[in-house]
């Protein structure tokens, strides 16, 4: 049996433009659709588990406004000498920011929101109906993240039994620390797995920044659907997104487009069109992932452009259509943006 009013959300990362996710949630819950199970890569993360959380879309408005960004930019002591201290942190630390204020700032609103959030065992997800809740939906939250030692994407809490821990048991602000660090700008989280070995786990966007289809279960009959909330620079008259070329000048505006490229490149030039169909595109209004300074009216400028976006794409969206269309009668599998790049690098080492 369908049910319209419920949906499950992807959030992609995108560093301080993340705020305009929370936008477009309003919008959605005003249409009366309530987020059921949520997905969130890097800035994604934090709305993901806000909103998971029990929070509404106005109360994450009131969180993500009245946030001073430039905190997020708390350094060790001994990295906050000019020139040599930021230096020091990434070859000691390998991230020139902390992070333990993002952390414990997101761990003290989930500690106070409407479910009381510490651990995933608080987001166990629980069917409305009665009915038998498939595995894969256990938790309310899940948070992507890359774990450069193993050379994997990770989803948690579900990945950390490989690294002989409990989900039920794992912090949800620190999971969601994971997947917001940001490589050189953000120090890797270190995880042992038991066994001696310890893992530098970063930003989930390092492979996969929008894994819009994570939460699909490919049946011919889904109850409800599942949006993406995808950060873009410009959209054209039919949706997609305009690329806007970088500008680089010196090696600070180099090292941004080369994170920049690694977060987005492969998700935006793969994404499959039946994904694209359910995907709320959303204008950055030139905000870039970095810009920790951002003032008042940037906040509020990004947080009505997500407003906006979801509530034009509601406009047309048409359920049922995106059934018969992709599930009822599924068209030819598309290679995978991983199947894709394994071909590469396999040409790649040929060619050597």
């Amino acid at each position: 049996m369908m049910e319209p009013d419920k949906v499950d959300l992807v959030f992609e990362g995108g560093g301080v433009k993340g705020i305009a996710l929370a936008g477009a949630v309003e919008c959605l819950e005003t249409m009366g659709l309530k987020p059921q199970n949520v997905v969130g890569t890097s800035a994604g993360a934090i709305v993901a588990a806000l909103v998971a959380a029990g929070y509404s879309a106005r109360d994450v408005r009131g969180i993500v406004a009245g946030l001073d960004y430039r905190r997020f930019r708390d350094m060790r002591l001994l990295d906050r000498f000019p020139v040599v201290g930021p230096v020091l942190g990434l070859l000691r630390e390998k991230g020139l920011y902390e992070g333990a204020y993002l952390e414990s700032w997101l761990r003290k609103l989930l500690a106070e929101s409407p479910r009381q959030v510490h651990t995933f065992k608080d987001l166990h997800w629980e069917d409305e109906e009665g009915r038998e809740v498939d595995p894969k939906y256990r938790y309310r939250l899940q948070v992507v993240a890359t774990d450069l030692s193993r050379r994997r994407q990770i989803v948690l809490p579900w990945d950390i039994r490989d690294y002989g821990r409990d989900p039920d048991q794992l912090d949800v602000a620190w999971a969601v620390r994971m997947s917001m660090s940001l490589p050189f700008f953000f120090e890797p989280v270190r995880l042992e797995d038991g066994q001696g070995h310890t893992s530098f786990i970063v930003d989930g966007g390092v492979l996969s920044n929008f894994p819009v289809d994570i939460l699909d279960d490919e049946s011919a009959h889904p109850r409800w659907p599942t949006f993406g909330l995808k950060l873009v620079e410009r959209t054209r008259a039919d949706g997609r997104e305009e690329v806007v070329p970088c500008r680089i000048q010196g090696p600070v505006s180099l090292l941004k487009a080369v994170i920049s490229t690694m977060l987005e490149a492969h998700d935006t030039r793969y994404i499959e069109q039946k994904n694209f169909d359910r995907t709320i595109a959303i204008p950055t209004l030139g905000v870039k992932t970095t810009d920790f300074g951002l003032r008042e009216e940037q906040v509020h400028a990004l947080y009505q452009a997500g407003y906006t976006a979801a509530e034009r794409f509601l406009q047309t969206w048409d359920f049922q259509g995106w059934i018969r269309r992709y599930r009822q009668s599924e068209p030819p599998s598309q290679e995978t943006a991983g199947e894709r790049a394994r071909e590469g690098i396999t040409a790649l080492a040929a060619s050597m």
